[in-house]
């Protein structure tokens, strides 16, 4: 069958990544985490402490942005790739609630999605990519075969994140992550650079009371019926 580029966008917290991981798996496509590279820029400008609860100094971080070096390498045991931020492993780093914070403050920065939206572009050159982000459909692969919009309810999505947290080990409350959801909502649809739409032509999905055996298998039929579409 051709292969085709599938575009994955949607609010925090709808099952984006695990959507698109399970898709590439069934597929044997690429899978690449947008989202894990917004996050390993974000870390690093903590680390370096660019940024902080009560101040930004995103010129700082705009000047040391040709120092990121940012790649994916597939772990065989957990069965996807995990974001190496100069080297490092950062995968259980960047997905802490302090990240998800700072994220969308960062996401704003013209500068950072000029970088990262090249390297994506490239990753995703010879086709057989599912692409997880917030501006894949619309600014990343316009011309994408197959563009999906994921989304469900703020509470639903709180409650998903809050789970996966507890069950990480992390000590965070219900409350906090819901504002956090909320908030990086706004910031989202709102910064000026690449918003979060909808693509006119993207298909929209609200999982909201879907299992996720359910939104894999319509997933799989909608990615099915498009390949031989396209074929």
């Amino acid at each position: 069958m051709k292969k085709i580029t599938i575009a994955i966008d949607g609010f925090s917290s709808t099952g984006k990544s695990t959507i698109a991981k399970q898709l590439a798996n069934k597929l044997q496509y690429v899978y690449v985490d947008s989202g894990a590279m917004y996050r390993a820029v974000t870390l690093y400008a903590m680390q370096q402490g660019f940024i902080s609860k009560n101040a930004f100094n995103f010129d700082k971080l705009i000047s040391d942005l040709p120092k990121i070096n940012l790649i994916f390498k597939f772990n065989l045991a957990l069965g996807f790739a995990e974001m190496y931020l100069n080297g490092i492993n950062v995968e259980n780093e960047i997905r802490t609630l302090e990240v998800s914070k700072f994220v969308s403050k960062v996401a704003e920065i013209s500068e950072v999605r000029r970088k990262l939206v090249e390297q994506q572009q490239q990753m995703g050159v010879h086709k057989g990519v599912v692409m997880d982000g917030r501006d894949i459909g619309t600014v990343v692969f316009p011309n994408a075969e197959l563009k999906l919009f994921i989304n469900a309810s703020a509470e639903k999505r709180a409650q998903r994140r809050y789970d996966e947290l507890i069950k990480r080990g992390d000590k965070v409350t219900f409350d906090e992550i819901f504002k956090n959801v909320q908030y990086r909502d706004h910031i989202d649809s709102t910064r000026e650079d690449s918003p979060l739409i909808i693509a006119d032509d993207a298909v929209e999905i609200d999982n909201s009371n879907m299992t996720l055996k359910e939104q894999f298998n319509n997933i799989y039929k909608i990615t099915l019926d498009k390949i031989n579409e396209v074929s």
